[in-house]
């Protein structure tokens, strides 16, 4: 009788610990594997020859400084997806601030590159702050709208999130001349709180006036009479709706651009085999990686690509319905929209579907910081999707 007893509870107990195996996302992982794979790839042929052109001439320059922030990554992912994710939770007001500190050194510490004053250079490591801000502004509204609760429902407590990020925002965007970031940081904050608030009439009239907002700037600018006391933005907005006016400055880069993407056809010219990143298409590796990607593979190897971004975003989702917590949700839905948004836009900026802002494309463009935060978003990802418990049925 006891020894049947025993039984009983070593086999009950096997089952309860079978039905709590801990869930790993194996086809998640698979996915940001090949879009690195595919982005070194990619980045070595559209920048063989502007590494060529250095001072000190190097085709593998670029492809050396971007593996090395992959393995790095790939290092800080895997540590951060075997931290409980909870564990970051008491780090989040911190980051917050230390995103503003780190936005505001840029003032008087801040290094310029490509006419543009937007990094740090921490132990002899360039850091942008504004890839900081946006992990840190996940962290800090998860952990916020957490707290609030369903106070979120008033109009106080849906503003009052709403206004968080906007300090960051504008610190990035006016600081850092960066508005593509500071758009990314917004479109994060509102898509957290779009999931966490069931109120869509709100965010329907937020839309609607932003649109609005919008519509008359571009408006304004296509109407005015003196184009040239416009600067650099409402320059950008002219030579979006008629690049070919301004085919010697704003919408140089932009019709070499199309140039690319058309002459790709359906199935490309051939990899490394790309004629407009002979120094037609500046920073060729960067921005602008996308219409190399459409001219050397085509249109099938474009579809391709985001196919690939289309199914980690459904895997993303996928862990965030299924995430043990809010919190745990929150912090996929802010990594799901900080890559789909960054995607998006950079597709946009692209086809000339919207004005031209500097964004890269997620693990793909060149970019030793932003490929390194990316990771270790993704490495809380699969800490969360560890959190799910499997359960047979």
């Amino acid at each position: 009788m006891i020894v049947a007893q025993r039984r009983y509870q070593n086999n009950h107990r096997g089952r309860v610990k079978k039905q709590e195996e801990s869930f790993f996302d194996y086809t998640l992982l698979f996915i940001v594997l090949f879009l690195l794979a595919f982005g070194l790839v990619m980045l070595y042929s559209s920048s063989s020859y502007e590494g060529s052109t250095l001072k000190n001439p190097d085709p593998a320059y670029f492809l050396k400084k971007q593996a090395a922030s992959t393995v790095v990554g790939m290092a800080a992912m895997i540590v951060v997806a075997n931290i409980p994710y909870h564990f970051w939770e008491r780090f989040a007001t911190m980051g917050y601030i230390v995103s503003i500190v780190l936005i505001l050194l840029i003032i008087p510490f801040g290094v310029e590159a490509n006419g543009a004053k937007r990094w740090l250079n921490i132990a002899g490591i360039s850091v942008q702050p504004a890839e900081i801000a946006k992990v840190g502004m996940i962290l800090f509204l998860a952990s916020l709208i957490c707290k609030v609760g369903r106070k979120i429902r008033s109009g106080k407590g849906f503003f009052i999130v709403l206004g968080i990020p906007v300090p960051v925002c504008l610190l990035v965007w006016k600081i850092t001349e960066n508005m593509s970031s500071a758009i990314i940081i917004l479109g994060i904050a509102v898509l957290m709180l779009f999931v966490a608030c069931p109120d869509y009439k709100r965010f329907v009239l937020i839309g609607l006036l932003g649109t609005a907002v919008c519509a008359l700037a571009v408006f304004l600018i296509a109407n005015s009479a003196d184009s040239e006391g416009l600067g650099v933005r409402g320059t950008r907005i002219l030579a979006w709706l008629d690049p070919e006016a301004y085919a010697s400055g704003k919408g140089f880069q932009t019709l070499q651009s199309l140039y690319a993407i058309g002459s790709g056809g359906i199935l490309g010219k051939g990899l490394g085999r790309s004629m407009q990143k002979l120094g037609f298409i500046p920073e060729a590796q960067n921005d602008m990686i996308f219409s190399i990607i459409c001219e050397e593979l085509g249109l099938f190897g474009a579809i391709s690509i985001l196919l690939m971004f289309m199914l980690l975003i459904w895997r993303f989702m996928v862990i965030a319905n299924n995430a043990p917590d809010l919190f745990g949700a929150l912090l996929v839905v802010g990594v799901m929209g900080h890559i789909a948004i960054q995607v998006i836009l950079n597709v946009a900026v692209v086809t000339n579907t919207i004005p031209n802002t500097g964004i890269s494309l997620p693990f793909i463009s060149f970019g030793g910081t932003s490929v390194l935060f990316l990771l270790i978003e993704v490495g809380i990802v699969l800490s969360v999707g560890k959190g799910i418990r499997l359960k047979d049925l």
